[in-house]
Order: C-alpha cells, then sequence, then structure tokens
C-alpha cells in the first residue's frame, strides 16, 4: 500500500479555501448561465428550485421542480437547456426532480462527443 506523508498532503486552511472557491465559482456560474438563458428559460428556471455544483470536475445542473405543470415544461426544454449549458463545460449532466410520487427523475449527461446539433437547434 502506498501512503502519502502528512507533509505531502494539503494544508486544513488550504482545503478550506478550495472549498469556498468553488462554492463562488457555483454561485458565478449559476448567475451567468441565467443571465445567457432566454426570458422563457428564465421564467422555467424561476419556477422550480435550481442550482449548481461540481462533482469530480463535472457541472451538473439540478432543477427540483415543485409541481408536474414545471416538470412538464423543463423537460421539454431539455435540449435548450443542454445546447446552452455546453457554453459553460464540455462535460456536464442535468437533474431534474419531478414532485413526490409524480414523475421520474432523470439524470441528462451532456459531454462534446454526444452533442447532436440538430437535436439541440429545437
Amino acid at each position: 500500500m502506498n501512503y502519502i506523508h502528512p507533509d505531502d498532503l494539503p494544508s486544513n486552511q488550504t482545503i478550506l479555501l478550495s472549498e469556498i472557491l468553488l462554492r463562488q465559482l457555483e454561485e458565478a456560474t449559476k448567475q451567468s448561465f441565467f443571465l445567457a438563458c432566454n426570458r422563457i428559460a428564465r421564467i422555467l428556471l424561476a419556477s422550480c428550485h435550481w442550482y449548481f455544483k461540481i462533482n469530480s470536475g463535472v457541472l451538473v445542473l439540478t432543477m427540483i421542480c415543485p409541481d408536474i405543470e414545471s416538470y412538464h415544461n423543463i423537460m421539454t426544454s431539455i435540449p435548450y437547456f443542454t445546447k446552452n449549458l455546453h457554453r459553460f463545460a464540455n462535460t456536464a449532466s442535468i437533474n431534474v426532480t419531478p414532485p413526490f410520487d409524480l414523475g421520474v427523475p432523470w439524470i441528462i449527461e451532456i459531454d462534446e462527443a454526444g452533442l447532436d446539433n440538430d437535436a439541440l437547434n429545437t
């Protein structure tokens, strides 16, 4: 087994600073993404709870829908959100959560190779 000597590990202060900077990046990405969206997409985002997380270098957009109408509207707009999200990261995912017991949670993986420009132009 390989063990890393404690002197080679980052300090607690470095770890804390990294976490703070990561949260600031997530918040700045959220603001920029919202501003990059058209009026209809902004209304859809405002109809649900949404946020960004960065997990292992992957940008994750999570949308939690409070009612079935917002869930359906978000799901029909996934191509738009995918295209817009690709402007911020080559590898990302979108998580859409419906109201409890009223739909199917979706996780849509987005990567540069998987983008179909025809499908995204809708």
